[in-house]
């Protein structure tokens, strides 16, 4: 499958359980990108100690903008997948893409069937060592705005695409943004 020529910052964002790492993991077996994992670098503060213990906050995310921003300035395209809860966190992706001149994707990841979802949730186990996924419960009180419609983004629904459909659907609408 053709890549956008030039480097891009697909952001893949949604509660936990959805599916973001699996599609992930689809979409980097056709597109060449650094990868930035909030759950891994949120762990690797925990595991080293960095933070004390005043938890992680936004410090996985900072770490994240300024990896992307670097990257992205070398020529290397970045997914980040990060459940990028608030319109904050959104702005701030956006505001990595405009500093690096690089165009961006973000994709809202959704799961439209709740039982489905829960199963995921509940069947999870993780691999990112160390990180102990969260339970149903702590899922549906995550504190989590929904995405405007208006956003821009793309919305892809996990309970009605495997993922490699996923991926296959955002590489698309990244080279449709991209193109000339």
């Amino acid at each position: 499958m053709n890549s956008p020529a030039a480097p891009a910052l697909v952001v893949l964002g949604g509660l936990p359980g959805v599916g973001k790492s699996t599609i992930a993991r689809a979409l980097l077996g056709q597109w060449p990108a650094v990868y930035l994992r909030i759950d891994t670098i949120e762990q690797a503060l925990r595991d080293c100690g960095a933070l004390g213990g005043s938890g992680v906050g936004a410090a996985g995310y900072v770490v994240a903008y300024a990896l992307a921003r670097t990257h992205l300035s070398q020529g290397l395209s970045v997914l980040a997948d990060c459940v990028n809860p608030w319109a904050e966190t959104r702005a701030s992706w956006h505001r990595v893409a405009l500093d690096a001149q690089a165009p961006m994707l973000a994709v809202e990841v959704v799961c439209g069937d709740p039982a489905e979802h829960r199963r995921r949730v509940e069947q999870r186990v993780s691999d990112v060592p160390g990180l102990v996924p969260p339970l149903w419960e702590a899922v549906c009180r995550h504190d989590y705005v929904p995405w405007a419609a208006d956003n821009n983004q793309l919305v892809v629904d996990t309970a009605y695409r495997s993922p490699g459909e996923a991926a296959r659907h955002i590489l698309a609408a990244l080279r449709e943004r991209t193109a000339g």
